[in-house]
């Protein structure tokens, strides 16, 4: 499933779709997501969807929106909750505790360092008034990676972890397109070196650091082209000021005939443009699980980018670079592997086949189940009152 959003809505969508494709039963419950596909309606193989109605400040959802939740509470369930920062989830905690159906929360890299450093009043403020016992009393808090763990528990030290990775849908990479739709398409020439940026235009994803790295690159007398693939169609996720001084720092460098934005690419010019891009780069100050990296490697596109991702010992271990998040460091990292184009497309070759064993969905989805049925039957009901 090829997705123009990434990030908790893909992993939610590709959670459901797999696991209904497996023949659990799974139930879809949201207020707000136009992504859902149309035809989750139930059927064997497809997910059921139940749309909740929003509460009046789109923080708390409704009286009648809880009732309803409150029925899809049976013996035998498991309640999937994500993001920590939700208040309807702390509502929906509750009547999961009630009902005495276990709960797990999957943190989505928001309690990492870099996040909890955005807004940092706020969210202290959130796990004191409630946020940090809606977590704790969680059968599982679910991080994907070892260091997204390390850096959440200092937040919530008497929860219960759980490591595992994002259950991934990398099905429309088992037959890739090749490289010919998006050279031409983008103008693209297999004599100069591609280093493509994917991903959503936010400043965290340092695509003003790649930038400046271009500039000092360029300056070393090497060709090469930059291309920023950012969504700009997608007015939710994208920054528009940061858009806006990514072009002006672009000017300014005097770097048009070097970097060159895209916008939004989806479908199979998406998978297309991977394949054609010598390198991957994602300067990253901070990404929960970077699927985009994952992506990359599923592509044979070797990846670069930093310790700012959660699953960057993972990315070592599948083939792939990490730099400093630094204009020098990037820099440095980039014109080192590019000075054996053939090597570096060989080490793309083999991070395919890493990646792709790494996060084999069947494994992956067997883990998952039974890490469900693990927590069914240890579950008992809750002897501390009311919530």
């Amino acid at each position: 499933m090829i997705l123009s959003r990434g990030g908790v809505v893909r992993a939610v969508l590709d959670w459901c779709s797999i696991f209904a494709e497996r023949g659990n039963q799974v139930i879809l419950v949201t207020y707000n997501s136009p992504d859902v596909p149309a035809d989750w309606n139930g059927s064997p193989g497809k997910p059921k969807v139940v749309w909740l109605p929003a509460g009046k400040a789109n923080w708390f959802v409704s009286t009648d929106a809880v009732r309803i939740w409150d029925q899809l509470l049976t013996p035998g369930s498991v309640a999937h909750l994500h993001c920590p920062w939700t208040p309807s989830n702390i509502q929906m905690s509750r009547a999961a505790r009630r009902r005495s159906v276990p709960y797990i929360v999957s943190i989505h890299g928001m309690l990492d360092d870099w996040s909890m450093h955005q807004r940092g009043s706020k969210k202290t403020i959130f796990l004191a008034v409630g946020g940090r016992r809606f977590l704790t009393r969680a059968d599982r808090v679910h991080y994907t990676a070892n260091a997204e763990r390390d850096q959440g528990q200092r937040w919530i030290p008497n929860a219960t972890p759980l490591v595992l990775p994002y259950l991934i849908d990398l099905s429309a990479f088992h037959q890739l397109p090749g490289p010919e739709i998006a050279r031409s398409r983008f103008g693209l020439t297999t004599g100069v070196p591609t280093l493509l940026f994917l991903s959503r235009l936010h400043e965290k994803k340092g695509v003003d650091i790649l930038i400046d790295a271009a500039d000092l690159l360029r300056k070393t007398g090497r060709a090469f082209k930059v291309i920023i693939a950012g969504s700009a169609a997608n007015v939710d996720y994208v920054d528009h000021e940061y858009e806006s001084k990514l072009r002006d720092q672009v000017k300014r460098l005097n770097l048009d005939d070097t970097v060159r934005f895209v916008g939004l690419v989806t479908g199979t010019h998406k998978l297309s443009l991977y394949q054609a891009a010598d390198l991957f780069v994602l300067p990253t100050l901070q990404e929960n699980f970077g699927l985009v990296l994952i992506e990359a490697m599923a592509a044979s596109t070797p990846v670069l980018t930093t310790r700012g991702t959660d699953i960057w010992r993972e990315i070592i271990s599948c083939g792939g670079n990490i730099s400093e998040n630094t204009p020098s460091g990037l820099c440095a990292a980039i014109q080192k592997l590019l000075t054996d184009r053939l090597a570096l497309a060989r080490s793309g070759q083999s991070s395919r086949a890493l990646v792709m064993n790494h996060f084999n969905v069947d494994r992956l989805a067997n883990e998952y189940e039974s890490l469900y049925a693990r927590i069914i039957s240890e579950h008992k009901p809750y002897l501390r009152g009311r919530s």
